[in-house]
């Protein structure tokens, strides 16, 4: 079924509606060349992938570099578009191969280190929702308020991670991104996203020095 069934009406004659999904506009975009397709894109993902971006490169001018680019390759790439997939996976593929490419002409080949994230250190929201993740802690609430507290160690051991499962993490943690959709990101099976989001938990409860559920053993 088209993704712009019953929004033929538009055709870039007004602006979009607030019920439009990300593919009705990339979608009406590749049909009619409307701007206002185009810039609504760019208002629903400019803070969430701008920080993807930041988080990657660590420089928030390579990372606004990148940002603009990705935006270039959509407009240039947007009859790649599939209808069929979601808009969300296909456009940080984009962004990321984007944020390899300014490594590379950088001579930059790490990935982000959190404790030196543009918007500053971890909150304790984001370090508790980490803590949540390392499963096989099992702790009770003080030890968890403790863990929580501990904002430091936490990022020294996200720092301590290899890229690759950095790299899941940055996808699938802090982007809220399904495995299918890093899946998709990176290129590389669905099992593989979760054996290395798996032994990232593994590596990050050694580092913390948790105790390891069996699951995890």
């Amino acid at each position: 079924m088209d993704a712009l069934a019953g929004h033929q009406d538009w055709q870039g004659q007004g602006p979009p509606r607030p019920e439009w999904s990300d593919e009705d506009l990339i979608r009406e975009y590749q049909m009619t060349g409307s701007p206002q397709a185009f810039e609504e894109l760019v208002r629903r993902y400019e803070r969430e992938l701008f920080n993807y971006l930041c988080q990657y490169l660590r420089d928030p001018e390579m990372a606004e570099d990148a940002f603009q680019a990705t935006f270039l390759q959509v407009h240039r790439k947007c009859h790649q578009f599939d209808a069929g997939r979601r808009f969300r996976p296909w456009l940080y593929a984009v962004a990321t191969n984007q944020a390899i490419d300014a490594q590379r002409r950088s001579r930059r080949h790490r990935l982000v280190s959190l404790d030196q994230r543009t918007f500053g250190q971890l909150t304790e929201n984001e370090t508790g929702a980490l803590v949540d993740i390392v499963e096989g802690a099992e702790l009770d609430p003080e030890e968890r308020l403790e863990l929580s507290e501990r904002k430091e160690d936490v990022q020294q051991a996200l720092e301590h991670l290899p890229p690759a499962l950095r790299e899941v993490i940055l996808l699938v943690y802090y982007q809220g991104l399904k495995y299918r959709e890093a899946a998709e990101i990176l290129n590389i099976p669905v099992g593989t996203v979760k054996s290395r989001l798996h032994s990232a938990i593994r590596k990050l409860e050694h580092h913390l020095k948790l105790p390891q559920s069996p699951s995890h053993a």
